[in-house]
């Protein structure tokens, strides 16, 4: 059997008042700090799962803070204002504090009950714990479970019929009902205590008031959980916007076959390129197809967003811009009837995009353009953008005729389709200088997989805000 409390047990020896006055200064200078950080933390957006969550543990800091001083003071100055030992003649004795509402001192009670003359003796606090006016009858150890939950009444039976029977200690937490329908909950410890007989004459408690403690778990929990599951949501839909995006843009690179027809007259590479500062999917696309009639659309485009939404909507638009290039649809009247498929989608968007075909036999490429920047052309070494064509951004406005231009191509000739991430460097847009820089060691290349190798190289590395797409066409002999 445990060993147990005896009635004629030493009283403990007081701490030394200096030590404790240091533990009480040291707990404010955190509190302060804490509290700090828990006021700057206080205007965030609660909107954002985990700065909520985060907000929470500060809270939930600065509640412990506050009992772990008025612990400290209770140690020095005794409980109900009791000094612990008496002080050392000269010295100066401090009064003691008056108890605030809600401090650790107004939320913790002692209890008494004598098995042998069935008195019941509570302290002052614990009446308030309770909702109990001073002076009314303290409740029994039979009575007390009336002022549980019907629930937690089961565990308080446990526990005392365990330290009276057993000589176990206490140490539990239950829920009461005030009379005014409010709840607390109370953590309780406590022992028997026998006398010289070693027989059990009575049982003492400490109980304490932990509700603002437990919400505060509670309100980080539930932040965490929150938080957990928004995490796990971002994961899935970055992995399917990833598993969308893998399965519309294509992976091929070289020359671009045309069943029955030989190749194409291009050698077409392309790559994309995530964002440096997000793992969001963008609305990027890049494509390069053989039509029937043996000419080839090139094409790259960027939507707004990101996520699932954005993939979704560069599918559809994707798709649609195939089957009118398939149907013989021309660049410039193409981009209107993007425009218009925008316009009336479930959830519009702006977007810009570039469109060109190519008729190998002519060697004449048709291109138009939607506030996109232009293709770049290399030939001889030198690079520079083509003269654009008038066309604003899809989706925003109605009614708009996009034009196309015409320019004639030759053999060797680079042709660079990017959207406008791949030019971000440093927190600004570059423009088209980047990749013009290039134009010598473009001039040296074999390939057009070799070119955006190049190209990765340069400007692949760079921290971009955003994704980006590059696509190059090499003109065959």
């Amino acid at each position: 059997m445990p060993s147990h409390l005896f009635a004629d047990r030493p009283a403990p020896q007081p701490p030394e008042r200096d030590t404790v006055d240091a533990l009480i200064d040291r707990t404010r200078l955190l509190r302060g700090d804490v509290d700090a950080v828990r006021r700057d933390a206080s205007v965030i957006d609660d909107d954002d799962p985990r700065l909520r969550w985060q907000r929470a543990l500060y809270e939930l800091a600065v509640h412990q803070l506050d009992d772990l001083g008025d612990h400290l003071g209770q140690l020095r100055d005794g409980i109900c204002g009791a000094p612990l030992a008496e002080p050392a003649e000269g010295a100066t004795v401090r009064p003691p504090a008056e108890t605030p509402a809600g401090s650790f001192l107004s939320r913790v009670g002692s209890a008494e009950w004598n098995l042998l003359t069935d008195e019941v003796s509570w302290s002052e606090e614990l009446y308030q714990i309770f909702g109990r006016a001073p002076g009314t009858e303290a409740l029994s150890l039979d009575e007390l479970p009336s002022a549980l939950l019907a629930e937690d009444q089961p565990l308080l039976t446990s526990m005392v019929t365990a330290c009276l029977v057993d000589g176990r200690p206490i140490d539990g937490e239950f829920r009461i009902l005030l009379p005014d329908g409010r709840m607390r909950t109370l953590h309780m410890r406590g022992e028997p205590v026998l006398d010289t007989d070693g027989c059990t004459a009575s049982m003492w408690a400490v109980l304490r008031d932990v509700s603002r403690l437990r919400r505060g778990q509670h309100l980080v929990g539930r932040s965490r959980d929150s938080l957990r599951h928004r995490e796990q949501l971002a994961r899935a839909e970055h992995r399917m916007a990833v598993e969308l995006q893998e399965a519309v843009l294509p992976p091929w690179r070289g020359s671009l076959p045309i069943p029955g027809r030989g190749v194409s007259g291009l050698d077409v590479a392309a790559h994309y390129l995530p964002s440096g500062s997000s793992e969001l999917i963008g609305g990027d696309w890049y494509d390069a197809l053989p039509l029937p009639d043996g000419r080839t659309l090139l094409t790259v485009g960027d939507l707004t967003g990101h996520g699932i939404p954005a993939t979704s909507a560069m599918a559809m638009l994707l798709g649609a811009l195939r089957g009118m290039a398939v149907a013989g649809v021309d660049p410039g009247p193409l981009m209107g009837h993007l425009n218009q498929l925008i316009e009336c989608s479930a959830q519009p968007a702006l977007g810009s995009a570039v469109c060109c075909r190519f008729d190998p036999g002519s060697g004449t490429l048709v291109w138009a353009q939607a506030g996109h920047p232009p293709p770049l052309l290399f030939r001889g070494g030198v690079g520079c953008p083509l003269p654009a064509p008038d066309g604003v951004l899809l989706g925003a406005t109605s009614g708009v005729v996009y034009e196309q231009d015409r320019m004639d191509l030759l053999p060797g000739d680079v042709l660079v389709l990017h959207t406008d991430g791949l030019t971000h460097r440093d927190g600004r847009n570059t423009g088209p200088d980047a990749l013009l820089e290039l134009a010598p060691r473009f001039a040296q290349a074999r390939t057009a997989q070799e070119c955006v190798r190049i190209v990765v190289e340069e400007l692949g590395t760079d921290e971009r805000p955003d994704d980006a797409c590059v696509l190059v066409a090499r003109v065959e002999a």
